[in-house]
Protein backbone atom coordinates (compact mmCIF):
# COMPACT_ATOMS: atom_id res chain seq x y z
CA UNK A 1 0.00 0.00 0.00
CA UNK A 2 1.84 3.18 -1.15
CA UNK A 3 1.63 6.41 1.07
CA UNK A 4 -1.58 7.94 -0.65
CA UNK A 5 -3.49 5.17 0.17
CA UNK A 6 -2.73 5.29 3.55
CA UNK A 7 -3.84 9.05 3.34
CA UNK A 8 -7.15 8.03 2.10
CA UNK A 9 -7.55 5.80 4.66
CA UNK A 10 -6.55 8.25 7.73
CA UNK A 11 -9.22 10.81 6.40
CA UNK A 12 -11.71 8.07 6.16
CA UNK A 13 -11.26 6.70 10.00
CA UNK A 14 -11.24 11.09 10.90
CA UNK A 15 -14.56 11.22 8.82
CA UNK A 16 -16.04 7.98 10.26
CA UNK A 17 -15.55 9.08 14.22
CA UNK A 18 -16.86 12.66 13.20
CA UNK A 19 -20.05 11.66 11.57
CA UNK A 20 -20.26 8.56 14.08
CA UNK A 21 -19.95 6.34 11.25
CA UNK A 22 -22.52 8.01 8.80
CA UNK A 23 -25.18 8.54 11.22
CA UNK A 24 -24.53 12.61 11.89
CA UNK A 25 -23.28 12.61 8.36
CA UNK A 26 -24.51 16.46 8.98
CA UNK A 27 -21.51 16.95 10.53
CA UNK A 28 -19.93 16.36 7.20
CA UNK A 29 -19.11 19.52 4.28
CA UNK A 30 -19.96 17.97 1.20
CA UNK A 31 -16.35 17.16 0.01
CA UNK A 32 -15.77 15.65 2.93
CA UNK A 33 -19.49 13.59 2.61
CA UNK A 34 -18.36 12.36 -0.89
CA UNK A 35 -15.34 11.22 0.25
CA UNK A 36 -16.70 8.82 3.11
CA UNK A 37 -19.68 8.11 0.75
CA UNK A 38 -17.39 6.33 -2.01
CA UNK A 39 -14.92 4.55 0.72
CA UNK A 40 -17.92 3.11 2.37
CA UNK A 41 -18.94 1.92 -1.38
CA UNK A 42 -15.22 0.84 -1.62
CA UNK A 43 -15.38 -1.03 2.15
CA UNK A 44 -18.68 -2.69 1.25
CA UNK A 45 -18.02 -4.22 -1.98
CA UNK A 46 -14.64 -5.22 -1.60
CA UNK A 47 -15.85 -7.27 2.16
CA UNK A 48 -19.21 -9.02 0.73
CA UNK A 49 -20.47 -7.46 -2.64
CA UNK A 50 -23.24 -4.98 -3.90
CA UNK A 51 -25.81 -7.48 -1.72
CA UNK A 52 -23.68 -5.81 1.45
CA UNK A 53 -23.54 -2.88 0.23
CA UNK A 54 -27.03 -2.27 -0.11
CA UNK A 55 -28.21 -4.25 2.95
CA UNK A 56 -26.44 -2.01 5.42
CA UNK A 57 -26.44 1.59 6.06
CA UNK A 58 -24.00 2.47 3.25
CA UNK A 59 -26.89 1.69 1.10
CA UNK A 60 -28.62 4.24 2.42
CA UNK A 61 -26.66 6.78 0.31
CA UNK A 62 -26.97 4.08 -2.75
CA UNK A 63 -28.48 6.74 -5.26
CA UNK A 64 -25.53 9.67 -3.73
CA UNK A 65 -22.96 7.48 -4.36
CA UNK A 66 -22.88 7.74 -8.26
CA UNK A 67 -23.25 11.11 -8.26
CA UNK A 68 -20.52 11.19 -5.54
CA UNK A 69 -18.20 9.17 -8.02
CA UNK A 70 -19.22 11.20 -11.18
CA UNK A 71 -18.17 14.15 -8.80
CA UNK A 72 -14.18 12.79 -8.24
CA UNK A 73 -14.49 11.75 -12.21
CA UNK A 74 -15.02 7.95 -11.54
CA UNK A 75 -17.41 7.96 -14.40
CA UNK A 76 -16.82 3.77 -15.06
CA UNK A 77 -17.49 3.19 -11.25
CA UNK A 78 -20.55 5.41 -11.59
CA UNK A 79 -22.21 3.55 -14.34
CA UNK A 80 -21.60 0.21 -12.56
CA UNK A 81 -23.13 1.51 -9.30
CA UNK A 82 -26.36 2.90 -11.69
CA UNK A 83 -26.29 -0.48 -13.14
CA UNK A 84 -26.77 -1.95 -9.58
CA UNK A 85 -29.07 0.56 -7.93
CA UNK A 86 -31.53 -0.50 -11.16
CA UNK A 87 -31.91 -3.96 -9.69
CA UNK A 88 -34.69 -1.72 -7.15
CA UNK A 89 -37.78 -0.95 -8.72
CA UNK A 90 -37.72 2.06 -10.60
CA UNK A 91 -33.88 2.53 -10.16
CA UNK A 92 -35.00 3.72 -7.02
CA UNK A 93 -33.15 2.87 -3.84
CA UNK A 94 -34.70 3.73 -0.52
CA UNK A 95 -32.74 5.46 1.62
CA UNK A 96 -34.49 3.42 4.96
CA UNK A 97 -32.86 0.88 5.81
CA UNK A 98 -35.83 -1.13 6.61
CA UNK A 99 -37.99 -0.41 3.65
CA UNK A 100 -34.32 -1.31 0.99
CA UNK A 101 -34.25 -4.61 3.64
CA UNK A 102 -38.06 -5.65 2.81
CA UNK A 103 -37.21 -4.89 -1.18
CA UNK A 104 -34.08 -6.78 -0.73
CA UNK A 105 -35.89 -9.81 0.19
CA UNK A 106 -38.18 -9.62 -2.62
CA UNK A 107 -35.67 -9.16 -5.30
CA UNK A 108 -32.48 -10.63 -3.43
CA UNK A 109 -32.95 -14.34 -5.72
CA UNK A 110 -33.37 -12.30 -9.19
CA UNK A 111 -30.51 -9.85 -8.51
CA UNK A 112 -28.14 -11.90 -6.76
CA UNK A 113 -26.18 -13.49 -9.85
CA UNK A 114 -26.04 -9.85 -11.51
CA UNK A 115 -24.36 -8.10 -8.03
CA UNK A 116 -21.82 -10.89 -8.41
CA UNK A 117 -20.89 -9.99 -11.57
CA UNK A 118 -21.04 -5.86 -10.63
CA UNK A 119 -18.85 -7.33 -7.73
CA UNK A 120 -16.14 -9.08 -9.68
CA UNK A 121 -15.64 -5.53 -11.66
CA UNK A 122 -14.55 -3.91 -8.37
CA UNK A 123 -11.78 -7.02 -7.91
CA UNK A 124 -9.91 -7.06 -10.98
CA UNK A 125 -9.59 -6.43 -14.55
CA UNK A 126 -11.70 -8.04 -17.41
CA UNK A 127 -10.78 -11.57 -18.10
CA UNK A 128 -10.64 -10.85 -22.07
CA UNK A 129 -9.73 -7.44 -22.89
CA UNK A 130 -7.37 -7.06 -18.98
CA UNK A 131 -8.60 -3.32 -18.34
CA UNK A 132 -10.11 -2.45 -15.38
CA UNK A 133 -14.11 -1.63 -15.42
CA UNK A 134 -13.69 0.16 -12.26
CA UNK A 135 -11.96 3.87 -12.18
CA UNK A 136 -8.36 4.06 -9.84
CA UNK A 137 -10.30 5.28 -7.02
CA UNK A 138 -7.94 6.07 -4.92
CA UNK A 139 -5.66 8.31 -7.25
CA UNK A 140 -9.23 9.97 -8.09
CA UNK A 141 -9.94 10.50 -4.38
CA UNK A 142 -6.37 11.60 -3.96
CA UNK A 143 -6.84 14.97 -6.96
CA UNK A 144 -9.94 15.38 -4.83
CA UNK A 145 -8.59 15.44 -1.92
CA UNK A 146 -5.58 17.89 -3.57
CA UNK A 147 -8.47 20.06 -5.36
CA UNK A 148 -10.51 20.45 -1.95
CA UNK A 149 -7.77 20.91 0.40
CA UNK A 150 -9.59 23.24 2.72
CA UNK A 151 -12.36 21.02 3.15
CA UNK A 152 -10.63 18.37 4.95
CA UNK A 153 -7.91 20.75 7.32
CA UNK A 154 -9.08 19.62 10.44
Amino acid sequence: MDREDMIVMEIDTYLNEKSKYGDEMEKLNSSQRVLLIIENLEREVNNGGFHQFYWNSSGDYAMETVIALKQIGATKTAGVVKKGNDQFPNGAVPEDRDKRGEILDLISEKSSEYWNTLDTKFYGPNKESGEWEIDDLPNLLIKFIKANKGDFEK
